[in-house]
């Protein structure tokens, strides 16, 4: 009898799949809610309370995309997410003549404490969570928002939401970076320290493997970059001077859900008890919060195609679906359009659809870890593990996260992996369905968002008249204090919400970082 030759399947990270699993007489994980908690972080998980239902806007002037969270919101969103344009994301006022060309392209343009002020309108802060995807100046987006909500009448106290604030991996894979490692650093300490003693309810930081996904990285190298970055931070926080349990409970995670269905949701599982390990094991944590890796996820951009728009639906599902089934704490869902220009507001809308009727129709949140047991989930959660634990450790062998950084490594593997995708795509090995297999030359119109030019005008125009109406002395003292602090060693944030609240704009504070800290140059 003829035997039929079986086909050698690896997924995105090279793990090779079995034909077929059987137990392998390992024991069953703890409960949901126990340590090391690879089965969720709550014990009935979604049963209790949903995951947090975001979706990322942020284009143009302020009141425009205040018009799409409002919009968002009556349609169902639970929480807001903010992108800012790359001006802002890089510490120039939308005026500065390097910023005019991107004045709120890919996000909103936040400058002054005005255009905060324009983008919140009408929204009850005390009432909603926050996500804002900012990195080098997060401190100073932070306390713009504080003292909104605080105009608002909300106490500080009460505010609820993230800032991305994780540098490193702007460092390693995204690139909206300013001043050198060693200082961002010190200002991501300084958030976790003042959010400590003002904001208690903030998460002070997503530790972000999205990005180093979106780079090119692998869902084994997307964990261990992610974990390697998380333990720098926490070394950086009790070096500082942090207990660590004073902290740690408020540090979050942000994951990309990719295409391979079955390893994203071992990479969730894996990363849990990682993390778990990690801070209970390694740093001594005994407050229960701070083994738990509380993440938001994002579904892959990079997986979304220009050809067939519409199949992007359907991946965006796929992907949504493996991060709830992974266990996730909040969730975006990309918009079918994002190969081809921000979301329309009909394509913004069926990604929010696409949630609530994961949420409300399919059952997927009925019982907490739906996939534990299964004989192939559970070993490719253990292998992902394993595999990302010899990174880890190849990391510490160069003198942890920074240094890797600095020396490239963590550039070059991620480099390296998406050389490796990109080559499979062109010889077929890896199918992107309408793109290198079941091609159809049929045109489709898929409406594309156009930005309001007049709008940037006027933003531009905003921002001088704001400068033109500061109390000049007093702006300059204040941006004195900031350069002196930032010479010093006290805690910045104080310095730079006095600067703030003096009339100081974005960019200005920036600056005198600038010349105090420098800019980083990559050497790569």
């Amino acid at each position: 009898m003829a035997t039929t030759e079986i086909r050698r399947v690896v997924t995105d990270s090279g793990i090779e799949i079995a034909p077929v699993y059987r137990e392998a007489g390992r024991r069953p994980e703890p409960d949901p809610g126990e340590y090391p908690y690879t089965r969720g972080i709550h014990p009935t998980m979604y049963r209790g309370k949903k995951w947090t239902i975001r979706q990322y806007a942020g284009y143009g002037s302020a009141e425009e995309t205040n018009r799409r969270f409002r919009l968002l919101l009556e349609r169902g969103q639970t929480g807001l997410s903010v992108a800012f344009d790359l001006p802002t994301q890089l510490g120039y006022d939308s005026d500065h003549p390097l910023a005019r060309p991107e004045v709120g392209r890919v996000g909103v343009a936040i400058s002054t404490l005005d255009d905060m002020r324009r983008l919140f309108a009408g929204i009850d802060l005390g009432a909603v969570t926050t996500s804002m995807t900012i990195n080098a100046p997060a401190a100073i987006l932070l306390l713009m928002y504080q003292i909104v909500a605080e105009e608002q009448g909300v106490d500080p106290k009460q505010l609820r939401g993230t800032i991305q604030n994780d540098i490193l991996k702007e460092y390693a894979a995204r690139g909206t970076y300013i001043f050198p490692p060693r200082p961002s650093m010190r200002l991501v300490v300084d958030t976790f320290a003042y959010c400590k003693e003002h904001l208690p309810n903030w998460n002070t930081i997503s530790i972000s493997g999205y990005h180093i996904r979106e780079a090119g990285a692998t869902a084994v190298q997307e964990v261990a970059f992610t974990l390697a970055n998380a333990i720098a931070y926490v070394r950086a926080a009790i070096d500082a001077g942090l207990a660590v349990d004073e902290f740690a409970p408020r540090l979050s995670f942000f994951f990309g859900a990719h295409n391979n269905f079955f390893e994203e949701i071992a990479k969730f599982r894996a990363a849990r008890r990682m993390w778990a390990t990690i801070m209970r094991e390694r740093f001594g944590a005994r407050n229960p919060r701070s083994w738990m890796l509380r993440f938001h996820t994002q579904t892959c951009g990079c997986t979304l195609t220009a050809q067939q728009p519409l199949n992007n639906i359907v991946r965006v599902a796929y992907q949504a679906l493996a991060a709830v089934l992974g266990g996730t704490q909040s969730l975006h869902t990309n918009s079918y359009d994002e190969a081809l220009g921000l979301p329309t507001e009909e394509s913004a809308t069926i990604a929010l659809r696409t949630q609530q009727i994961l949420a409300e129709e399919t059952g997927v949140a009925d019982t907490a870890d739906p996939l534990g047991g299964s004989y192939f989930v559970e070993a490719l959660t253990d292998e992902v593990e394993r595999r990302a634990w010899e990174l880890i450790d190849a990391i510490e062998e160069l003198g942890g996260a920074v240094a890797a950084i600095e020396r490239g490594w963590i550039q070059a593997q991620i480099a390296e992996s998406a050389y490796a995708w990109e080559q499979a795509v062109e010889r077929g090995e890896r199918i992107v369905v309408g793109v290198n297999r079941y091609r159809d030359a049929t045109p489709v119109h898929v409406p594309v968002h156009r930005l309001d030019d007049a709008a940037v005008e006027r933003q531009i125009a905003r921002v001088l008249e704001y400068r033109a109406r500061q109390d000049s002395e007093r702006v300059a003292r204040a941006l004195d204090r900031v350069e002196e602090a930032a010479r010093g060693t006290e805690n910045m944030l104080p310095v730079l919400r006095e600067a703030l609240l003096a009339g100081a704009t974005l960019g200005q504070v920036c600056g005198r970082l600038r010349q105090v800290w420098g800019e980083y140059r990559p050497r790569f």
